[in-house]
């Protein structure tokens, strides 16, 4: 197994806890959900800005969702003028096993096997001339209305958005966040299944990256506020340096690489499967644990393995893969539904039993349930 430089695992140990998120899901090519209290949302906002740019030195682009939120609006939302030099999912430079898809515009890499055109055409509309960001933030995605969110599932299971006059493919890499209110409603359940991880983000874990641009002032309300319903922020913290990037496109492959090299024994996959099992048959679970979780679950773990300088998976970290894989997706049954109610429970106890039940509370009981190899 390749070995992974000392000074990214030292940059790794380093990262606070969105800006860890934001790596696990770039090197597993997956998205996540951020929820945290509504004052605290425009901060979340600039600090994935920041650290989509100052981490990773990639694009990004916000879009504020609501209930009339159209599908045009959508499309214009998440993109970012076209840099030359970056490539998305289908171009034949995005990546290994990716040369048998050809862009929609001619490429360097396959100039010299097609006679050259007769003269480049102009773009039919400006939004032709412009990408989808490397890192697109949706704020209050659950508000919006079901086509919007189902325009959401198929950017991220498709890597593409199709607009009135354009088809826009996804960069690599790419990153699609959920940023909603703790407690809000739920995604549609297909686009909430899809969704990697998710992280709570309280206000005592703070915004380190923010602070440090203002100086560790506090952020007025004024700056953070939004002045219309679609905007995008590529440059809104300034040009990237390519000399100041922590983490580069090619520390991120390394990562990737050691991920997909990542080993695991039967005892410790049994557990895996075992959690999963558990959680299904928890008496509060009603639904949440689909086939789709437990692949996430799978590719957790083996991301973990790298950032904590392991080439093996160990029970630990399926069991701190569990902790982030699974709060968003369980959904708590209703005390009339719990299955014990079908061959005679009260349902005054059933109701004592379940209230206050959280999925964390869910999460933790089968942890402490299932055995765990040695």
């Amino acid at each position: 197994m390749e070995e992974l430089d000392g000074d990214i695992v030292d940059k790794v140990q380093a990262l606070s806890d969105i800006e860890l998120g934001a790596l696990i899901c770039l090197v597993a090519d997956q998205h996540c959900i951020i929820e945290t209290e509504r004052r605290l949302l425009d901060g979340i906002e600039a600090e994935l800005c920041i650290i989509a740019a100052g981490l990773f030195g990639l694009s990004s682009a916000v879009l504020e969702c609501s209930e009339s939120t159209t599908l045009d609006e959508f499309g214009l939302g998440i993109l970012v003028k076209e840099k030359d030099e970056e490539d998305d999912y289908f171009s034949g430079r995005s990546g290994k096993g990716r040369e048998r898809f050809f862009s929609t515009t001619e490429t360097p890499r396959f100039s010299d096997l097609r006679p050259p055109p007769s003269k480049s055409p102009r773009p039919f509309s400006p939004l032709e001339s412009r990408k989808i960001a490397n890192v697109v933030i949706a704020k209050n995605l659950n508000e919006a209305s079901s086509q919007v969110q189902v325009q959401a599932l198929e950017l991220i299971r498709g890597k593409r958005n199709f607009t009135r006059t354009a088809v826009h493919a996804a960069p690599r890499p790419f990153l699609f966040v959920s940023l909603q209110v703790d407690g809000s409603a739920r995604l549609t359940t297909h686009l909430n299944d899809q969704f990697f991880i998710s992280h709570k983000h309280q206000e005592e874990d703070g915004l380190p990256n923010l602070e440090e641009l203002h100086g560790k002032d506090p952020v007025s309300d004024d700056d953070a506020s939004t002045s219309s319903v679609v905007r995008s922020s590529p440059h809104t913290f300034g040009k990237l340096n390519p000399n100041s990037i922590v983490f580069s496109a090619e520390e991120l492959s390394v990562l990737s690489t050691l991920t997909a090299e990542t080993r695991i024994n039967t005892e410790v996959r049994a557990y895996l499967h075992n959690i999963v099992v558990f959680m299904r048959l928890h008496r509060a679970v009603a639904g949440g644990i689909s086939a789709l979780a437990t692949r996430h679950l799978d590719i957790l773990s083996h991301t973990l393995a790298p950032l904590h300088g392991l080439s093996y998976i160990s029970p630990s970290l399926v069991a701190l893969a569990a902790r982030k894989i699974f709060p968003h997706r369980i959904i708590i049954t209703s005390p009339e539904n719990e299955r014990s109610m079908q061959w005679g429970s009260s349902l005054d106890a059933v109701k004592a039993v379940l209230d206050g039940v959280t999925p964390e509370d869910v999460i933790e009981e089968v942890l402490q349930s299932v055995e765990v190899p040695l």
